[in-house]
């Protein structure tokens, strides 16, 4: 589906009939198989910083887990198509959700008003060194001293994701924190990833597409709780430190 077909699917939803009838909603693992065979790259890493940015708000149960109502697998066709067919960062996406939440029918980003493609946005958004620099407000010492703590890899270009970690690195050195310190968090992400794919490999071993659905599923469940645990070790430790 073109980012054209999905932004009309998504700006022409009925609302009175999805606020009529109470919606199924899925879980992350169910919206990655519903959206594998157009967007196969889709992981629920993506699907997370994509709520992260305030892209797409799904449902919270009780403990915790995500759920998507079909309005949020529609948003986010709608969002990966706009990424995959005109390459739009993410601000240029956010003004347009904006625009459609607000009411209004806004042209497609990167399209003219008769629906061809305009030139005016640029076939790609990505940034190369200078320009990645410029966009976070980060020095080259700063960017390089990134790689060598592998934060960052070495690419020839960089999105939205690298521009997001940069700025953190900027705030961060302010505060005396730098790369340098953080050398340790490629190895422990490596580690839990290492923890959750032996966790799993009953699943994984399986072709099915259920079966991956429900390893997408579980990968994902797997992760918040370590998260949730991560989280819970440093708020004790910053306890100690203030009482």
């Amino acid at each position: 589906m073109t980012a054209q077909a999905a932004h009309r699917n998504y700006d022409q939803r009925d609302p009175g009939k999805s606020r009529s009838a109470a919606p199924q909603l899925l879980s992350i693992g169910q919206v990655l198989a519903r959206l594998a065979q157009e967007f196969p790259e889709l992981s629920n890493s993506k699907l997370r910083f994509l709520e992260e940015q305030g892209l797409v708000s799904p449902a919270r149960t009780k403990s915790g887990y995500r759920k998507f109502s079909p309005q949020d697998v529609e948003r986010l066709r709608l969002i990966l198509s706009m990424q995959r067919d005109h390459y739009l960062p993410l601000k240029v996406i956010r003004g347009h959700l904006a625009d459609i939440d607000a009411g209004r029918t806004p042209v497609l980003p990167g399209a003219a008003p008769n629906g061809q493609l305009s030139t005016i946005i640029p076939a790609g958004r990505r940034y190369q060194r200078d320009d990645i620099l410029r966009e976070s407000g980060a020095t080259a010492t700063l960017f390089s001293e990134a790689i060598s703590a592998s934060i960052l890899t070495p690419a020839d270009s960089y999105g939205e994701d690298a521009v997001t970690v940069l700025r953190s690195l900027v705030a961060l050195k302010k505060c005396g924190i730098e790369p340098r310190h953080l050398r340790g968090y490629r190895a422990t992400a490596e580690r839990e990833v290492s923890m959750i794919e032996s966790a799993l490999l009953p699943i994984a071993r399986r072709k099915d597409a259920a079966s991956r659905a429900r390893a997408a599923e579980l990968s994902g469940e797997i992760a918040g709780q370590l998260d949730v645990i991560r989280a819970s070790l440093v708020r004790s430790a910053l306890g100690r430190l203030t009482s």
